[in-house]
Formats: structure tokens, sequence, C-alpha cells
């Protein structure tokens, strides 16, 4: 089989926001050479529960790391104040399940959407209301997606993606792999530096 590359990630992952420039920069060097396979790896399990304080002082806290670590990287730091913030990523995550129930290439766009709603928009993925608005914004069924968003299916696929990023020793996020002949070897990260990344992917 050709080798194929595994990007594992979730929609709320700070660090994969700020990833975001370099994993299109070394996906679209890829096109046509390799096939990709984005994968959720689930940050956060479903929780009611408001963050604590301190949670939340760290994940801004992140934030302003990210902004320090990869340059020109934006946060809208109203989300703090405007939303009532929850530890909570399934719920996104389900919503990119539901979205590439429509298509594939709404993986990708769904996880887009709810970056640009968590990051810049200060709108909270956590909230299955502003996932289904989310969905709206991309055309998609919007009937359907609400559905599914909640089904008990979605809910198991989740699990069982999330159980096979786990397998594969991909656990932190964002992640990315070559699977060749069988054997799965890990690539490094270099959040400013696709270049890099496009020579360790494509090493024999």
């Amino acid at each position: 089989m050709p080798p194929t590359l595994y990007y594992v990630h979730d929609p709320m992952c700070s660090w994969c926001w700020g990833f975001e420039p370099v994993r299109r920069e070394l996906f679209e060097a890829l096109a046509g050479r390799m096939a990709i396979r984005r994968l959720l790896g689930g940050l956060a399990p479903d929780s009611d529960a408001p963050m604590p304080a301190d949670l939340q002082a760290t994940l801004q806290a992140t934030w302003r790391r990210i902004q320090q670590t990869i340059p020109g990287t934006r946060f809208n730091y109203d989300f703090w104040t405007e939303c009532a913030p929850r530890r909570s990523t399934y719920p996104a995550n389900r919503a990119v399940l539901a979205a590439r129930e429509q298509g594939e290439e709404f993986d990708a766009l769904m996880t887009a959407r709810i970056q640009r709603a968590y990051y810049l928009e200060a709108r909270n993925p956590s909230d299955n209301g502003t996932l289904i608005e989310l969905a709206a914004d991309l055309d998609l069924n919007e009937k359907q997606f609400a559905a599914s968003l909640v089904a008990p299916d979605t809910r198991q696929r989740l699990l069982d993606e999330i159980a096979r990023t786990r397998a594969m020793g991909m656990s932190s996020f964002p992640s990315l792999a070559v699977s060749d002949n069988g054997a799965l070897r890990h690539i490094g990260l270099h959040y400013t530096d696709a270049a890099a990344m496009l020579r360790e992917v494509l090493a024999a």
C-alpha cells in the first residue's frame, strides 16, 4: 500500500490552531504525492461543569505562549468573559464526524469553522447550539447534522477513532505520523517550518 500521512488533532486544541499555517503548507506540498488522513484525538470528554478559574488562567497563559512561539497567531481573549467556558471538546469532535457524513471535504471545513468561531469570534464550540449554527454556515443539511451530532452512533465512532489514535501512540495534539508498509513513523513537529516536516515525511 502507498504511504499515508496521519494527522491527529482536536478542533479545540489551541496548539493545533497555531499549527494551522504550516499544516496547510505541508498538506499542499504533499498533494498528489501521499495519502493524507485526518483523525480526531479527543482532548477533553463531555462535561457540563464550569471550567475552574485556575484552568481558565492556565489556558489563557497557553494562548499567550503560543503567540510568542508562533508569531502571527491570533486569539480573541473576549471568549473568557463573553462565554461560559467548559473543559469539554468532545462535542466539537462529534461535530466534525457529523459534518464528515455529508462529505469528506467537510471534515477540514468544519474543523476550520470551529477554530475560527472559538479563537477569533469568541463563540463556544462546547455548546451544541453553536455547532449547529456553524454547520449552517457551511450549508450542511442542518437537520441531518443536528441529529447526527447527538446520535449514539456518533458518540461511539468518536470513541473508536480516539482509541485508534491512542493505539498508534498519538495521544498529544497535533501529531503527525507516516504509515508505510505496516510501519508507523512519527514526525517531529515544527510550528514555523513546514519544509523541515516535509523532508522528514518524505525521507525513506
